[in-house]
């Protein structure tokens, strides 16, 4: 029910740039311990148009880009969102780096197609 009610939040108060796309959940258990790049437990995530990728805090419904043209909706005012830093771990393989967000970029790519 909570799940739900969160898509339902984040349907409604994210920007337009989530209107009619795709939002699903993904966990720190689905991923794998060892490559989960986040602080959080889990996101969710969406392809929105123009093939913008979004990890979404469920908690608080910000937005966080993923990939260059997201970053690109934010800079130009299309989307609010926060750096994806802010809830990026530390590479704990590298000390004084972020860990890999690739897996997620690739799951949020699915949704795109």
């Amino acid at each position: 029910m909570k799940k739900i009610l969160g898509l339902i939040l984040a349907m409604g108060c994210c920007t337009s740039a989530l209107a009619a796309s795709e939002v699903i959940t993904v966990s720190r258990f689905e991923i794998g311990k060892d490559k989960w790049p986040f602080t959080r437990e889990e996101v969710m995530l969406t392809c929105t148009k123009g093939h913008a990728l979004f990890a979404i805090n469920p908690s608080t419904l910000m937005q966080y880009p993923l990939n260059d043209e997201a970053a690109k909706n934010v800079t130009s005012g299309k989307a609010t969102a926060q750096p994806i830093s802010v809830i990026q771990a530390d590479d704990p393989q590298h000390p004084g780096q972020k860990a890999s967000l690739q897996p997620i970029i690739e799951r949020a790519e699915k949704l795109c197609r």
